[in-house]
């Protein structure tokens, strides 16, 4: 009998841990992107405030619930942030195994009816032109840290497409170096949340103050180590650090140096619009990018000039 009670509480343990393996995993699928993490406390903030100022429930919340705060948000937010914070309230949901009704007739009803009355259209990041980015390069002196991070960003921004939060994550062994070029290979990112091998290729440029890789290989030889983060913060007095720079910093960077209308991701969306116009195909495009389909290609593209890329100067008239 105590050989059966022992084999019992074994067996006990062992579909316990088995169980919150489950929860864990589960968890983690349902969590998403680190910064998509970020975004969403900030709306469940945002929920449990406008709730308790209401005397509202917030989970389980009802579907009532559900449409007075769409209405409340329709008056003062974007269509993309609204569905932004009924998306992380589903997360919450989900996460407690708990039903959110997101589908009930009433909720779906004041949604169309925002998106009837605001519209849906989202703003994107502006591109910038090849001339632009070459004037601002070729403008940046060398001469301190900070001046060679901020190029070195601006450079490989620019022609590996990267989003900020990759750029920031980046570590000097991610880099490889070679007389064709420089491959920067990536783990996870926003796109890839799974850790799968993807790599970028960053090509010389026949101008040397514009050329990333030889940028890149002098910002690499003033930080003096060979792991590591590959961006730093840098303290007055032209002092390098081990810190981290945060993805904040190069929205910023590119704004002081491209102008206040442009963003850090103005950097991939003008790689994508230079290098279409420029004749790339979208698998070209996509290689850098690495975007799974064409339409998103054609989201990012950005031909505000009507005249450009138009196949009405192409009828034969």
């Amino acid at each position: 009998m105590q050989e059966i009670s022992t084999v019992d509480n074994q067996t006990l343990a062992n579909i316990q841990t088995l169980a919150e393996k489950i929860d864990a995993y589960g968890r983690k699928g349902l969590e998403g992107a680190a910064n998509t993490q970020r975004a969403y406390r900030a709306d469940l903030k945002h929920l449990k405030d406008w709730c308790e100022k209401n005397n509202l429930t917030m989970m389980p919340i009802s579907a009532t619930t559900l449409a007075g705060y769409a209405a409340y948000l329709a008056d003062t937010h974007k269509w993309s942030t609204i569905n932004r914070r009924f998306a992380a309230i589903a997360k919450l949901h989900h996460l407690n195994n708990v039903d959110v009704p997101l589908q009930d007739r009433q909720f779906r009803a004041v949604m169309e009816g925002i998106k009837r009355t605001n519209g849906i259209r989202q703003k994107q990041a502006p591109a910038f032109n090849i001339k632009e980015i070459k004037n601002v390069l070729r403008s940046i002196k060398t001469d301190t840290h900070t001046l060679l991070r901020n190029k070195a960003i601006l450079l490989l921004g620019f022609t590996g497409a990267f989003r900020r939060s990759e750029l920031v994550a980046l570590n000097l062994e991610d880099l490889t170096f070679s007389e064709d070029g420089l491959i920067v290979s990536m783990g996870t990112s926003k796109t890839n949340q799974y850790g799968d091998y993807e790599e970028k290729a960053i090509f010389y440029s026949p101008e040397t103050v514009l050329c990333p890789v030889r940028t890149l290989q002098n910002w690499m030889t003033t930080l003096e180590r060979t792991t590591g983060p590959l961006f730093v913060r840098i303290r007055k007095g032209n002092q390098l650090t081990d810190e981290r720079l945060n993805d904040k910093t190069v929205n910023d960077l590119v704004k002081s140096y491209l102008g206040e209308k442009y963003s850090a991701h103005s950097l991939r969306a003008s790689f994508i619009t230079i290098a279409k116009l420029n004749g790339a195909d979208d698998s070209e495009v996509m290689r850098q990018t690495k975007h799974k389909t064409s339409a998103m290609i054609i989201r990012y593209t950005r031909l505000e000039n009507i005249k450009q890329h138009n196949a009405a100067m192409k009828l034969g008239l």
